[in-house]
């Protein structure tokens, strides 16, 4: 699974996006809830970051994850903001510090070499983040505007999502008959085909014309796309069979585990 963005730029986004994060949190206030994600309040939005940075750190460097506090050990640490700093800056240090031929765990489909995976999955788990601190400070979901997600990170961020998480495993979206539809950036020459059956793929050839025999079209602008298929925004439009769409809203959803 290639990356569209240089380690570099991967970087620069994740040491970008993580103080973003916290200075939404801090805004927001510890107990207002986080409109993207249900079951949390900002507090608990921090300390998940916060874990997860030092979860990150831990298999880059080569120390035990299992030393990790749990988001739900750190919602009450004394002073999560200067935590998550010092996670955030340590996790930015260690990519930095690490070699190109860095060979530590990874866990997507055909992942990308291990110090290009790390940047690249934190830098779109951190983004994507920041997006939900900033819906706590609004009290909605952010619009794709206010999210302010580059359209080169968005693209990036697709291909992760549809090639590394969603080809692992059954499909969520599998009821038994097959289907296909298609991710159309409308600001971008690439495209997704997406078939879906027991297992989901996703055609090579980014640049392909769309099929015409697609059950959907999940059309916006990368950034909107992004978002959408995060389940952090609508700001798409749907274009054949609406069922597909809702389908993803309710049964694609990644979680921690």
């Amino acid at each position: 699974m290639p990356t569209s963005l240089t380690f570099d730029h991967l970087l620069a986004t994740l040491t970008a996006a993580g103080p973003r994060l916290a200075a939404a949190v801090r805004e927001a206030g510890p107990t207002v809830p986080v409109p993207t994600c249900p079951a949390w309040d900002a507090n608990a939005l921090l300390a998940h970051q916060a874990m997860v940075h030092r979860w990150a750190t831990a298999i880059i460097t080569g120390t035990d994850p299992d030393d990790v506090p749990t988001q739900t050990e750190l919602r009450g640490h004394g002073d999560l903001h200067s935590y998550y700093d010092a996670g955030h800056a340590a996790l930015v240090a260690a990519l930095t510090a690490a070699t190109d031929d860095l060979d530590v765990m990874t866990f997507l489909k055909d992942a990308p070499p291990a110090r290009h995976f790390w940047a690249r999955r934190q830098a779109h788990e951190t983004t994507m983040h920041a997006v939900d601190a900033l819906g706590a400070v609004l009290g909605r979901v952010p619009t794709t505007p206010e999210a302010g997600v580059p359209t080169e990170v968005a693209l990036d961020g697709l291909d992760e999502l549809l090639r590394g998480f969603y080809t692992r495993g059954r499909s969520k979206l599998f009821d038994g008959t097959e289907y296909t539809f298609a991710v159309q950036p409308t600001d971008a020459a690439r495209r997704w085909v997406v078939h879906v059956a027991e297992k989901l793929t996703v055609d090579d050839g980014d640049e392909a014309p769309v099929p015409g025999d697609v059950g959907a079209v999940l059309s916006g602008s990368a950034a909107a796309l992004y978002l959408a298929l995060w389940n952090r925004g609508s700001d798409i439009d749907v274009a054949g069979d609406a069922d597909i769409a809702t389908a993803w809203r309710e049964r694609q959803k990644v979680t921690w585990s």
